[in-house]
């Protein structure tokens, strides 16, 4: 596998059904959580705030956007789910043919971001 080297490769490389998606991720992300580090992890697209923060891939029919666990609530992903989205512990799946739901991705960045900062204080007081 060749090393890709920055996020924007990263999407230009994709399947042209992936790039809208991930373009609206980036911006949300990048829009939402200032100053946090962008770059390429595990050869995915992955972001830093007060440690590992989110990050997102690209795969056949969707994109794959991890937050690690602990980040929604019960309701948010019974919503998520009702309007067709997977979930996993720590990750949404997007269809290529879905919008984005930027509104509860805005919350789960919000939600990560509080928890980040928490785990950092938490260690540096120790």
């Amino acid at each position: 596998m060749t090393k890709i080297p920055d996020v924007t490769t990263y999407i230009l490389n994709a399947d042209e059904e992936a790039q809208p998606v991930m373009e609206v991720l980036r911006q949300i992300i990048l829009e939402t959580i200032p100053g946090l580090e962008e770059k390429i992890s595990y050869n995915v697209p992955f972001y830093h705030y007060h440690g590992q923060f989110v990050g997102f891939s690209a795969h056949k029919q969707h994109i794959s956007f991890g937050f690690g666990s602990d980040v929604v609530t019960a309701e948010m992903r019974s919503e998520l789910e009702a309007k067709g989205y997977k979930l996993g512990k720590g990750t949404l799946q997007i269809k290529f043919n879905q919008a984005v739901p930027v509104a509860e991705i805005k919350t789960i960045l919000k939600a990560k971001a509080v928890l980040n900062s928490e785990i950092e204080r938490t260690k540096n007081n120790k």
